[in-house]
């Protein structure tokens, strides 16, 4: 497995991590043997990064990857877990809003480390800024936690590039986690040369957007209505179609080269440096595969024009969150 390093400050990892999130929520029904399998044969792979959140399922994922842990024998050494917090759900799963308050970091990770069955967590992060909370009091807990033991490393997740700067005034950022794939390029304006600058890696979820241009969805697609795709506006009528186009296009460039559409969506990613680290969402193993053979593809100087012919900045019809969540992304500020 190829190694990447999580900023100058951060732990080596894989190359490619894995999002659980979607083995608990967000879109549809997914299969709990089949997810233990999927973290067990990323494990056996080489991954070795899991990202979660204690709000994915309210609780739901933690106590999931804590189950898979216990039974992977000796690769649970090898595991770094990555975790959000922050975000406040109501009984029916509805969403309350954020809270960084530092009481409430320690409180999210208490429960957390009960969950997961472990004594500490390796990057830690609020997965929204919390309005009412200064970045540089929430950051400031979390170091506590550090010097405590409870946490490794210190993480960000979807903030714009002042934000990041003041975080970093607190203490040393690991990373900053973030919506990056070949539609969703708005953070190579700002907010990567940032990182860049200031020695903060990038961990990128969202590097197929939600299966979008995995080479997997089609025009026919009819999600579950608990599936956050039937609010996604990229997956809504005229934009789902120009968005396809754009797949299309893609599949095209992918076929080429003997490949998949998802592997070369996600070779793009990994092209763009060695401190970008993607984050794939599979919940089967099958798709496990396909996105690990994205290690394996080379991009020419030739296939990256190609690509940025068929799918340039800017191209994707819609926005990659309803309006309600939008508004709550600093990074889009």
């Amino acid at each position: 497995m190829q190694q990447r390093t999580l900023g100058t400050t951060g732990p080596q990892v894989s190359a490619l991590g894995l999002g659980c999130m979607g083995m608990s929520a967000l879109y549809g029904h997914a299969d709990r043997g089949e997810s233990i399998a999927t973290i067990h044969a990323a494990l056996d792979a080489g991954i070795t990064l899991l990202d979660t959140g204690d709000f994915y399922g309210m609780g739901h994922n933690e106590m999931l990857i804590g189950e898979a842990l216990r039974s992977a024998g000796a690769n649970r050494e090898k595991a770094l877990l990555s975790v959000k917090f922050g975000a406040l759900r109501g009984p029916d799963g509805g969403w309350l809003g954020y809270d960084g308050r530092p009481a409430a970091v320690k409180n999210f990770a208490a429960y957390s480390l009960q969950r997961l069955g472990t004594d500490h967590i390796d990057v830690y992060r609020i997965a929204r800024l919390d309005p009412a909370v200064p970045i540089e009091e929430t950051v400031g807990a979390i170091a506590e936690l550090v010097q405590a033991g409870y946490v490794r490393h210190i993480g960000l997740s979807e903030v714009g590039a002042e934000t990041i700067r003041r975080a970093a005034a607190v203490a040393p950022i690991t990373d900053l986690q973030i919506e990056y794939s070949l539609i969703t390029r708005g953070i190579e304006e700002q907010i990567l040369p940032v990182c860049r600058e200031l020695g903060i890696g990038i961990t990128a979820y969202g590097v197929l957007s939600r299966g979008l241009i995995s080479g997997h969805w089609s025009r026919e697609a009819r999600p579950a209505p608990d599936d956050f795709r039937t609010l996604s506006p990229r997956f809504s009528g005229a934009n789902l179609e120009h968005n396809l186009d754009l797949v299309d296009a893609l599949r095209k460039i992918a076929e080429a080269k003997g490949v998949s559409v998802a592997q070369i969506a996600i070779a793009r990613v990994l092209a763009r440096g060695e401190d970008i680290v993607p984050l794939v969402g599979a919940r089967r193993r099958d798709r496990l595969t396909e996105a690990l053979g994205a290690l394996e593809v080379t991009l020419s100087a030739a296939d990256l024009s190609a690509i940025e012919k068929a799918v340039p900045p800017g191209a994707a019809a819609g926005e990659r969150y309803p309006a309600a969540q939008m508004s709550s992304l600093d990074s889009e500020r």
